[in-house]
């Protein structure tokens, strides 16, 4: 028993210690402002174009191609802003194609059902287990159609999945349909693009090990001050030394 103490003790690894913060800055003057505002489009753009890039990729993305996209990135902003734009675009990859699945498995799983249910004669009880036929024929029917569409789209889902294509919207597919829906919820013009581009804009960044207060991008201090290091485009900008 006390050798396995010994082992155990020597290989328990410590939790995690890191936080993530998501929040919003107050104490902010008006030029504070339009700098933010400044730094978020800018880095939206970019980040806008370099999802473009990693979803051409598909499958056959690897890390050369990567570095390349981070490299595009970096003469526009800086080294450590290139690789958040990057591994922000690589997440949201992954997120879309892992709903890509979801909705592969929802599809399949209704036809299924629907195929099942046709194959039972009209009026047949279902089990505990499994649904019974339909009620009439005039169901039937419908439902006969309704297969054909869910085939339909689960082929093309599948070759979607196949060809690595993923259909993603930056600043979200709700936002966006919304454009076309402003009557009902009760939206100007205007006030729908300041929330598009408010959602558009980049401004995160992941911590560094060994860094002081976050990393040499976006660091938060203990008392909640917030210093920002500027994309090289806007470094004028700043309000400290180096940016």
């Amino acid at each position: 028993m006390g050798g396995l103490r010994d082992v155990a003790a020597s290989c328990v690894a410590p939790g995690p210690s890191g936080v993530a913060i998501r929040t919003r800055l107050k104490g902010l003057t008006g030029g504070d402002e339009e700098v933010l505002r400044l730094i978020g489009d800018h880095l939206g753009s970019l980040a806008s174009r370099d999802l473009k890039a990693r979803c051409a990729a598909g499958l056959e993305h690897d890390n050369e191609r990567w570095a390349v996209r981070k490299q595009a990135l970096t003469a526009e902003s800086s080294s450590r802003w290139a690789g958040s734009i990057t591994k922000a675009s690589h997440d949201q990859w992954a997120l879309a194609r892992r709903g890509m699945l979801a909705y592969i498995h929802g599809l399949q799983a209704g036809v299924r059902t629907v195929a099942h249910r046709l194959s039972l004669p009209l009026g047949e009880k279902g089990t505990k287990h499994a649904p019974g036929g339909y009620g009439s024929g005039q169901e039937w029917f419908a439902k006969s159609r309704r297969l054909r569409v869910l085939e339909d789209r689960l082929a093309a889902a599948q070759s979607d999945w196949q060809a690595g294509v993923v259909r993603v919207v930056r600043g979200g597919r709700r936002l966006l349909s919304t454009r076309h829906h402003l009557e009902p919820a009760q939206l100007t013009e205007e006030q729908w693009r300041l929330r598009w581009r408010a959602e558009r804009r980049f401004l995160q960044a992941d911590g560094e090990c060994g860094k002081r207060h976050g990393n040499e991008t976006l660091r938060v201090s203990p008392d909640g001050e917030v210093s920002l290091k500027l994309p090289a485009p806007l470094a004028h900008l700043a309000n400290a030394p180096r940016g």
